[in-house]
């Protein structure tokens, strides 16, 4: 049975807070909040959205930086020691590397995806020219990620007449399909330049370097694999990574570039491990290595890994021009290590080379052409003068 005094009510808050309805009027919040902490309220309405906020801009970051609690290293490959001095003749050169001179070299293969690297492939040409027998240039009107774009090479041919006799030249049209993943563009490209080197002419035995322009292999390298037998039929080359230019020399990891004793029917031009032996201190990656600005942010929308471009003001020049100087990373990215000793070792800038010793020649003999590849000259123009 019901007391007299009971009054039947819907405001939760008058049972739980005790207090009657005129009341409660001005405190419905502080009644809300009376089964809160100020903990709880904090966590809830300023950490967790600082935390989301930080996860959306920094999450590509904690993932690198965590990379090696969920990937392992990759296997290590046989490191090839490389013997090369000028005075030493290439029968000595070839037996140091427990190998036996030919009676005449290899023929000489060089093939190429190509983007719009003119300054780059004009540096490699001319370090490769007097050992290679044809050059090989697959040109696309359309990026990895399915842009539009001119044909710098045929724009450019005539800067490279004096390899024109040893040049075999394609154009393969894009297929421009929105959302893809880029990767399946870059593999159709390459198999298209599988059957540009079948036009070349390439023969079982000649040698078949793979690797992408601004991956340059030197030319006593080159020299000495085609003058000595018993090279591993597929033989990955180190070579020392530089960014922006030749002032910012980051490691010695880089390994995709690679030279194959082709054989019909089984070599495949790709641009991933495909052996276990690397031959050491064989070249120079120069990467994001541009004269321009406009040519630093095409890059960045056009190849493979364009997802690194998180935020549109990634792409704005005066950051990129202050990136290029610091030797920062244009993506705001950790380094793509296995330890984390590796990873705090490389966290912040590179630090800047005086170094000009060891680079292509060519540089070197045109060092005013080639600037802003050199040590001290980091400014860019935003676009070609004149």
């Amino acid at each position: 049975m019901m007391s007299e005094g009971y009054k039947k009510t819907d405001d939760i808050c008058d049972d739980v807070c005790g207090q009657a309805r005129s009341a409660f009027s001005m405190s419905r919040v502080k009644c809300f909040f009376r089964g809160f902490d100020l903990k709880a309220i904090i966590l809830l309405f300023v950490v967790l959205p600082v935390c989301i906020f930080s996860m959306y801009l920094h999450g590509q970051k904690i993932s690198y930086f965590l990379r090696p609690l969920w990937e392992s290293p990759p296997k290590p490959f046989h490191e090839i020691p490389h013997y090369y001095d000028e005075n030493v003749s290439m029968e000595n050169l070839c037996k140091l590397h427990s190998w036996k001179i030919r009676e005449s070299p290899r023929r000489v293969y060089d093939a190429i995806l190509f983007s719009n690297e003119i300054d780059i492939l004009t540096i490699r040409w001319n370090e490769l020219y007097p050992y290679v027998t044809q050059f090989v240039l697959l040109e696309s009107n359309s990026t990895f990620t399915g842009i539009p774009k001119k044909l710098h090479f045929a724009k450019n041919r005539d800067k490279f007449k004096f390899i024109e006799p040893r040049l075999t030249y394609g154009m393969i049209g894009g297929r421009f399909k929105k959302g893809e993943n880029p990767f399946i563009e870059e593999a159709y490209q390459r198999v298209a330049l599988d059957q540009l080197l079948k036009i070349a002419g390439i023969e079982d035995d000649d040698l078949l370097i793979m690797s992408d322009v601004d991956e340059i292999p030197s030319a006593h390298t080159i020299n000495l694999l085609r003058w000595c037998d018993d090279i591993p039929p597929i033989l990955h080359l180190q070579l020392r990574n530089y960014l922006y230019s030749f002032e910012f020399y980051t490691d010695n990891k880089s390994w995709r570039a690679s030279v194959h004793r082709y054989e019909t029917g089984k070599t495949r031009y790709a641009h991933y491990r495909q052996s276990d032996y690397l031959l050491s201190d064989a070249g120079w990656h120069c990467s994001f290595c541009f004269r321009l600005i406009n040519e630093f942010i095409f890059k960045m929308k056009a190849y493979s890994h364009y997802d690194r471009v998180r935020f549109s003001h990634y792409l704005d020049p005066k950051r990129i021009q202050d990136v290029i100087c610091k030797g920062a990373d244009l993506f705001d990215m950790l380094p793509e290590e296995y330890t984390f000793k590796d990873i705090i070792g490389k966290m912040g800038p590179i630090p800047h080379s005086h170094s000009a010793v060891h680079l292509p020649a060519y540089i070197l003999n045109n060092a005013d052409k080639y600037k802003f590849l050199l040590p001290g000259n980091c400014i860019r123009s935003e676009e070609e003068s004149g």
